[in-house]
């Protein structure tokens, strides 16, 4: 560990190009931020991301037209500057930058300016079709059927994607289908982040080439660990109201470790500046041993304690025979006891557990929350095990053994445990489980190659729409053999799609979340998914950290980061704001 931190302890290179650089420095600039993460990326191809840890760094390295504002988590400016929507909604004109240019790469030189041209290339290089490729989450996603002209080109029925038009250099047109009232925040999501055409077309898009922030260094290894290092990009067009350049940070390192326990001991020794979530077993210990550094004028140490747009569950296969029966999934939601498993293996880290639908309770103002948890499952072992026993399998009777994959790492093991022995105890059925690494887990379920999956869904936009995208039919593929992308149970029922349609395309967000609720209650009542606990997070950071907004998404934001110690004058007049 002590080796890259010396490394990274040297003066950086500054990036030449032609763009505007070497601007006013801000007083507080430098410094490396360091933090784990509990997985490395899947991929490092931006349209493809449908992971928070492979976001968790595309995020500070490419850029898309729209961003999200990482403290109210609506959207905002990036590589556009401003947008205009059409009376009837369906064409969007977006006027770009002029002064955002690619990072540095021996197949563009020293510098090569954004454009137009690079929002065409990367929208259909996402909607293109590759042979032995899975369809893009871009394209599952966002463009398919939304776009006009995606589904041809990704058909191959056409040269081009028509609903694009370039005007110039710095204008483009995209023409919708329909009105979608969530399209430019789904233009936020990692996925629609811009390439470089030159270097993805050279074969080395892993270079990650974009036009952000922080530019990607390097993958190192130390210690066991896997650090990914970003460095400050000193040609950034980013600028503070002082006029200072951005970002103030010199680099990033992102450490890979899976162990929670190693994690909280990496912030305990310094290793790392900011912990997302405490081991459940040493919660109570961290809190009251260090209540000291909390409480203190100034504070050593923040506490963030609060929900997030996050849900996680499990979703049956439904190609398999078994879960074709409504009966047998409803058998499996009633037989998890989920209380116990909030308290006796996440030590109460939940916000609630999840006895409602896929969408957090009271996580949007005005969602009818109430409506869905009519549909939901609480612990009845006795009507589950009616339900199986009308589907044919008294007492699990001739209901074949089941694999539930899960990946390694947190405290997913111990949950498919609990799990496993009460659906043995309640069912009498055998739960097999099947723990593996996140990309391999991935795979598996977009293939459906499994009986029961363990899953989670961060919302990508501040939307009951991104959490029910993932029971949306349009999103299935037609063959079987072929992977589903966003739609990984393979759940289809007309009602619910058409509830989700009008959602997407009301423009009042009351008559949205009328539809998007509906759609939610449909979704229980067929119980494709097992509804385990909504998230929350206990988030713990060094108080010299400022600038570091920690979201309901988990969406990180660097380039306002700086480090500056508290004095006990200016942190006493802070809390008076």
């Amino acid at each position: 560990m002590k080796n890259y931190l010396l490394l990274l302890t040297i003066t950086l290179g500054i990036l030449t190009s032609c763009s505007e650089s070497g601007g006013k420095q801000f007083e507080h600039a430098g410094g490396t931020f360091r933090f784990a993460i509990a997985h490395e990326p899947t991929t490092l191809e931006a349209r493809k991301v449908n992971d928070v840890y492979s976001a968790s760094v595309l995020n500070q390295v490419l850029e898309g037209l729209i961003s999200l504002n990482p403290k109210t988590l609506e959207a905002q400016p990036s590589l556009a500057k401003e947008w205009t929507i059409s009376e009837d909604g369906k064409k969007i004109t977006f006027l770009l930058r002029d002064d955002a240019y690619f990072h540095s790469h021996k197949e563009i030189g020293d510098s090569r300016k954004f454009t137009a041209k690079d929002v065409k290339y990367s929208i259909e290089l996402a909607c293109r079709k590759k042979m032995g490729e899975d369809p893009s989450s871009a394209y599952s996603g966002i463009y398919k059927n939304v776009l006009v002209g995606a589904k041809e080109f990704y058909e191959e029925d056409a040269e081009e994607i028509t609903g694009i038009e370039i005007k110039n250099d710095f204008e483009i047109t995209l023409e919708l289908v329909e009105r979608d009232v969530n399209f430019i925040n789904k233009l936020a999501q990692t996925t629609a982040f811009i390439v470089n055409k030159e270097v993805v077309e050279a074969g080395l898009e892993s270079d990650l080439i974009g036009t952000g922030p922080f530019v990607f260094d390097k993958y190192t290894e130390n210690e066991g660990n896997v650090n990914i290092i970003l460095k400050k990009n000193s040609n950034y067009y980013g600028r503070d109201e002082a006029g200072n350049q951005l970002p103030y940070l010199d680099s990033i390192v992102l450490i890979v470790e899976s162990r929670s326990l190693r994690q909280l001991e990496m912030f305990e020794n310094g290793e790392t500046m900011m912990i997302d979530g405490l081991p459940p077993s040493r919660i109570t210990s961290m809190l009251e041993g260090r209540i000291d550094d909390f409480n203190s004028s100034p504070p050593k140490l923040i506490l963030k304690r609060k929900p997030l747009l996050a849900t996680q569950y499990y979703h049956f296969n439904l190609l398999k025979e078994e879960f074709k029966d409504i009966r047998v999934r409803k058998a499996f939601n009633y037989a998890v006891n989920r209380n116990e498993i909030v308290q006796n293996i996440l030590n109460n880290q939940a916000h609630s557990i999840g006895d409602a639908g896929i969408v957090p309770p009271a996580a949007f103002d005005g969602y009818n929350s109430k409506k869905v948890k009519e549909a939901g499952y609480t612990y009845n072992p006795i009507k589950a095990r009616e339900l199986l026993a009308k589907a044919g399998y008294p007492n699990g009777e001739g209901f074949p053994s089941i694999n539930l994959k899960f990946n390694l790492g947190t405290i997913h093991s111990a949950v498919a445990d609990e799990f496993a022995k009460q659906i043995k105890k309640t069912l009498n059925i055998n739960v097999n489980l099947d723990g593996m690494p996140f990309e391999d887990k991935l795979n598996d379920q977009m293939n459906a190659n499994g009986d029961i999956f363990r899953t989670s869904w961060y919302a990508d936009y501040y939307s009951p729409e991104s959490f029910l995208i993932n029971a949306y039919g349009a999103t299935v593929p037609e063959k079987e053999s072929e992977p589903s992308t966003m739609n990984h149970a393979r759940y289809v029922n007309s009602e619910f799609d058409k509830a989700f349609q009008k959602g997407q395309s009301s423009t009042d967000v009351i008559e949205q979340y009328k539809h998007f609720s509906e759609a939610d209650k449909i979704l229980m009542e067929d119980a494709p998914f097992i509804i385990l606990w909504y998230e929350e997070t206990i988030k713990i950071a060094l108080s010299k950290i400022r600038n570091l907004e920690l979201n309901e998404m988990n969406y990180y934001s660097f380039k306002n980061v700086y480090f500056k110690e508290w004095t006990k004058e200016e942190y006493d007049a802070s809390l008076k704001k």
